[in-house]
């Protein structure tokens, strides 16, 4: 891997957009096939992008939200209690959009999702804060390693 670069942002009302660039040699990285899109677990174990989210205003705690999407178009959502601890699978209202370009040395994953459907009501207030972390899982010859945060 040569570099990664990702970015988080709102667009329009209610949908946060998340980019991901990884400038790679794609024939030693190890990129799940195409599948049909839908929420799949575990996808951690293979190269797939990651978001992590938490309320910092108003309220805040050690409550966060995991967001994982695979290049296979596959995602997922966990509700964490705190650190790693009290784990729930997320359902969504509406599935994310999920994209995937892939070129000789460039893997982008672009990938929408409704807020309405994401965030916990408490986090939904007037004038909430979001804090998010982006990472990555990239698997190579080798097995998969993180990189990010």
């Amino acid at each position: 891997m040569r570099a990664l670069v990702a970015a988080a942002e709102k667009e329009g009302e209610g949908t946060l957009r998340f980019r991901y660039v990884l400038d790679a040699d794609l024939n030693r990285v190890r990129v799940p096939a195409a599948h049909t899109p839908r929420q799949a677990d575990e996808l951690w174990k293979h190269t797939c992008f990651e978001a992590f989210i938490a309320c910092a205003a108003p309220v805040r705690s050690d409550e966060y939200l995991e967001l994982n999407f695979s290049p296979s178009t596959e995602w997922a959502v966990y509700s964490f209690e705190s650190y790693r601890k009290g784990m729930t699978r997320v359902g969504l209202t509406s599935r994310p959009r999920v994209e995937v370009t892939r070129a000789t040395s460039q893997l982008v994953l672009e990938a929408r999702v409704d807020m309405q459907g994401l965030l916990p009501q408490g986090w939904r207030a007037s004038g909430a804060k979001l804090r998010v972390a982006l990472s990555a899982v990239i698997e190579d010859e080798s097995g998969p390693s993180r990189t990010g945060r």
